[in-house]
């Protein structure tokens, strides 16, 4: 299956006013990149732990609204904070208020803060992934019980590396698997996510490849690993930075791309 090479900033929901959050939204979408995504914590992960930070569903509703090209969503939602059901209409409406760009992006959470002072059961890595293996069927079959349904498909991205677990999900669930990994690191995830494609009757090359790039310097992107990412199949390509930092990484990896379409 042959895809586009395409580009996601993840604007971090931390250290910003709303204004400087929506305003870089804008920039985004009118510099060229292909998806945006925030990420779904209560507290900033870097920097001043209790420095400004503003919740993800509600912001994704506004980024619906005031986007009309890009595609969006979590990167990624926490399925232990919303019931399973819940989440597919929040999901659904997005994809209404959007006209069908909607990206569902979910994970089973890692942040303790987050659960502890929200009140959230914080267990295990497995059991949270247990809970998230529960969830995802009941995610599907609430969107083909909605009315209206979705717009189109909803893509569900899952992002992690768990060869046990993560892998397995990604293969019966995902349409988009993200990893964080290094790219020897990524050809040996791959080879067991076709394990367990073939495990569960999937063909891997229904799910595309996506992972987060490294940033070397102000300005200046791996390229070197960014094409061997390339060879391994890898169509998203993503960048993480808060509202107020400099575009010029943004800008390298959108010519990279372009170079290679």
């Amino acid at each position: 299956m042959t895809r586009p090479v395409r580009v996601g900033v993840q604007v971090t929901n931390q250290h910003a006013t709303y204004p400087q959050l929506r305003d870089r939204v804008a920039e985004l979408e009118q510099l060229g990149v292909d998806l945006i995504f925030n990420w779904d914590h209560f507290f900033p992960l870097t920097g001043d732990p209790d420095g400004a930070h503003f919740e993800a569903w509600t912001m994704l509703g506004a980024i619906a609204e005031q986007t009309s090209r890009v595609e969006f969503g979590p990167l990624v939602n926490c399925s232990a904070y919303r019931n399973p059901d819940l989440q597919a209409d929040m999901a659904r409406t997005l994809d209404h208020i959007s006209g069908g760009r909607f990206v569902f992006g979910t994970g089973s959470g890692w942040f303790e803060r987050d659960f502890a002072e929200y009140g959230y059961p914080f267990g295990t890595p497995g059991s949270r992934l247990d809970a998230l293996a529960e969830d995802l069927p009941r995610i599907r079959a609430r969107w083909s019980a909605l009315n209206p349904a979705p717009v189109r498909r909803i893509p569900i991205l899952i992002g992690g590396g768990g060869e046990r677990k993560t892998l397995r999900i990604v293969a019966e669930h995902a349409d988009i698997w993200h990893s964080f990994a290094d790219p020897d690191t990524y050809t040996a995830k791959l080879g067991v996510l076709r394990h367990w494609c073939d495990e569960v009757g999937r063909d891997v090359s229904e799910i595309e490849l996506s992972t987060g790039t490294t940033v070397r310097g102000l300005g200046s992107l791996d390229r070197t690993a960014l094409d061997r990412y390339r060879e391994l199949g890898v169509t998203l390509y993503e960048i993480a930075l808060d509202a107020t930092a400099d575009l010029a990484p943004v800008r390298d990896l959108l010519a990279w791309r372009d170079s290679v379409s």
